[in-house]
């Protein structure tokens, strides 16, 4: 409501004609990445007023910018970090407008290509591979990735079993290894996924993290010895492989999957906005062209498809789910879609509390932990409530390393800490269901 003669403030009189002066060019899909994210810059903001933020909405909107963080532009508000990626085209504008606002902002990375091309020039100066095999300090494309899997699936046939669960939308095969002691008596079972968002290499990372550890430590460490003695664990290393290929190929920091819609020529639906609970709910969108579109209908992603075929038909002995995303560092359990306590929520929450404070152990690393409604953001559609909701009492999702000083370029220099301190964090979490829930 309009008072005669009140002042507008300097971020609502300046907004309507700073976008009608806006001529932002698209991104062009044009190796490496062929220079696409030359002058792109990261940008974190916090608004400090519900008036700021929906200033900011409104020019993110119209700049098309892509969000680092949160995933959804419906989830910019008053006190909330958000991370931009702006191309070099629209950068200026957006800071000039900040200015003119005066919005408080910091730049995190000022030159994107850059940053991609010293992480590439460190990746080739450190040999893909070590001479004694697989390096798993460095990030693999999807290629080396099932090379490797089926490598130890040839090497390690005591403990290990790979096996395809189906194939995703561009027919590549959706590969999973279960891990484990073979016995005869009936055990009960972990699924661990990683890379459901294609940009957040640093989920497959540590998911072959994961299984080395496991293979490595089997004969030396109880503690492991006693889960693979005593448990199953399929490990996803890569859920979304389409988009996951594709961001090694063409876009670094595409999230979704690359199926097609007919009616747009956006492409991709956010595979943890597709899940059979609360479908297309609040901070999932509709429109095929934003990051979070939750698809035409629930498990219309034929990834996301084969997992809950498979979770569905293992349910009664999958006692646990976990999914590694990046970055904010924070242990996440249900619920996404609502304000509500889960009924086993003690013990969820002393298995988090527990996790979180290993996982710090190691190097003094704080992740923030809780149900992802009230710690994240609301969400429908995602994997974890949905394997909460089809019977699996323990599902957590982590967002792995860092709050947003590299995001997700977290360097490779960074994967090994990360992945021993998460390691510590899954152990807690599985001889927690070990012992103490039912």
């Amino acid at each position: 409501m309009k008072f005669p003669g009140k002042p507008r403030s300097r971020t609502a009189a300046f907004l309507p004609l700073f976008l009608l002066s806006l001529k932002i060019l698209q991104p062009g899909h044009s190796h490496l990445y062929s220079n696409r994210y030359a002058g792109d810059k990261v940008i974190r903001l916090i608004p400090n007023t519900e008036e700021e933020a929906n200033a900011l909405k409104k020019i993110y909107h119209q700049l098309k910018v892509d969000l680092w963080q949160p995933s959804s532009i419906s989830y910019v508000s008053k006190g909330a970090v958000t991370d931009v990626h702006i191309l070099q085209n629209g950068s200026q504008a957006l800071l000039a407008f900040l200015q003119e606002a005066n919005i408080q902002y910091k730049i995190l990375i000022e030159d994107l290509q850059n940053t991609l091309e010293k992480a590439s020039s460190l990746r080739t100066q450190r040999n893909r591979r070590y001479l004694s095999g697989y390096n798993y300090e460095v990030y693999h494309s999807l290629e080396e990735i099932q090379n490797w899997m089926h490598h130890l699936n040839k090497t390690h046939s005591g403990l290990i079993h790979m096996f395809s669960i189906g194939r995703s939308y561009e027919g590549r095969p959706l590969f999973v290894l279960k891990l484990g002691r073979r016995s005869r008596t009936y055990k009960r079972a972990v699924w661990i996924d990683c890379g459901i968002h294609a940009r957040e290499w640093i989920g497959p990372a540590f998911c072959q993290w994961f299984v080395k550890e496991a293979l490595l430590t089997y004969r030396s460490d109880p503690t492991m010895r006693k889960m693979l003695n005593h448990l199953y664990f399929y490990v996803m290393p890569v859920f979304n492989v389409d988009g996951y290929h594709f961001s090694w190929t063409n876009d670094r920091f595409w999230r979704k999957t690359r199926s097609r819609n007919s009616m747009f020529h956006c492409r991709g639906v956010d595979a943890n906005r597709n899940w059979k609970v609360k479908w297309c709910d609040e901070g999932a969108s509709m429109h095929p062209c934003d990051d979070t579109y939750c698809g035409p209908f629930p498990e219309s992603e034929p990834e996301v498809k084969a997992v809950a075929t498979f979770l569905r038909k293992h349910r009664k002995h999958i006692r646990a789910y976990l999914s590694f995303h990046a970055y904010a560092q924070m242990l996440l359990y249900p619920y996404s879609y609502k304000y509500a306590t889960i009924p086993n929520f003690s013990c969820v929450e002393s298995a988090a509390y527990k996790a979180v404070n290993a996982l710090q152990s190691v190097y003094g690393v704080q992740y923030r932990y809780g149900p992802a409604s009230t710690t994240l953001y609301v969400s429908s559609g995602s994997s974890m409530d949905w394997a909460y909701k089809n019977g699996i009492p323990y599902t957590f999702a982590f967002e792995l390393r860092d709050t947003g000083h590299f995001g997700f370029l977290l360097p490779e220099m960074l994967i090994k800490p990360t992945c021993t301190e998460t390691m510590l964090a899954v152990k807690n979490i599985t001889m927690h269901l070990l012992k103490k829930c039912p």
